[in-house]
């Protein structure tokens, strides 16, 4: 096994036992062609298939690949950190198992990558997803614009060739929400993007159901931006306003004598403005104590079960 190659390729592996093969083998048929030391990590996220059986055995014939296996699913996310904990390359390549991201771009990622870039993402100008698959990933990044108001191309995702320094600035963020193309974004660096070509799905669908995008939007959103939070403050902040401007109307109907119910003036007072201030302080106490409380646990953001096989 080569010591120091010069790119790494990561992917995680989820029901991919009849892809995973036809992967390797034209990764290796591409990378060989660019005539340069490379390895490959795969790693099983725990897939309820037989694709760890199927990389076990791809691992004994190719001397290049390196596999790691999670003691459960954790998601897509984590187990491309754990593959990148485990990558050596003075380029990391991160792509999908599914071959919807073409081997054959990589050439083309690593040629612009020469040009003096630490990043090149692959940016898919003709996606081959379902029309739910597209839609959800537009509104997903809309949304995470507005409330982070960090600019996202929605045209990509995880595949681009990484710098050595980028994944090791990536590797040592500490968040327990993890969302790769995002912390990409945040570490910064010189970036670039270049247009590539994008496959349909060989078979299956995508294993992201409707819940699942919700919750990874929810997550994603609370671990990068304190936005909701502010958005939540100033909902209550507007509401013991109009409930202030309310009183005011109440207090003026019962000097008129249009209130003959004795009490109900200072009761509605009362509930209208603090109810409006509990809303802002609950929505400010509960946002930040369950972020503390999440990351207070130091809870690792993957378990290997399977140590790297080579």
């Amino acid at each position: 096994m080569i010591q120091t190659p010069e790119i790494s390729v990561v992917s995680p592996v989820y029901k991919a036992e009849n892809t995973v093969t036809d992967l390797v083998q034209e990764l290796e048929s591409e990378l060989n062609q660019l005539h340069v030391s490379y390895e490959i990590i795969l790693v099983d996220d725990y897939s309820p298939d037989n694709s760890w059986t199927v990389m076990k055995r791809l691992a004994a014939s190719h001397d290049n690949l390196k596999i790691i296996r999670l003691s459960r699913n954790f998601g897509q996310h984590p187990a491309i950190m754990a593959g990148l904990s485990e990558s050596s390359g003075e380029w990391t390549v991160v792509m999908d198992c599914d071959l919807q991201d073409k081997p054959s771009e990589i050439s083309k990622l690593y040629a612009k990558a020469q040009e003096g870039f630490d990043v090149v993402l692959a940016k898919r100008s003709k996606r081959k997803d379902t029309f739910f698959k597209k839609v959800m990933s537009k509104w997903f990044y809309k949304c995470f614009s507005f409330f982070t108001n960090i600019n996202v191309d929605e045209e990509v995702a995880n595949f681009g060739i990484y710098n050595k320094k980028v994944i090791k600035s990536i590797l040592s963020i500490g968040d327990v929400l993890v969302f790769f193309p995002l912390f990409v974004k945040w570490v910064g660096f010189k970036q670039t993007s270049i247009v590539v070509e994008h496959s349909k799905r060989t078979e299956g669908k995508s294993n992201y159901s409707f819940y699942m995008l919700l919750q990874l939007a929810f997550n994603t959103i609370i671990s990068f931006s304190d936005k909701p939070l502010r958005l939540f403050l100033n909902i209550g902040l507007v509401t013991s306003f109009l409930s202030f401007i309310a009183a005011i109307r109440v207090f003026i109907q019962a000097l008129n004598g249009e209130i003959e119910i004795l009490g109900y003036s200072s009761i509605i007072i009362s509930i209208c403005f603090f109810s409006g201030i509990i809303i802002s302080v609950l929505g400010v106490i509960g946002i930040y104590l369950a972020k503390t409380f999440n990351q207070s646990k130091g809870r690792p953001l993957y378990i290997i079960d399977h140590e790297p096989v080579e």
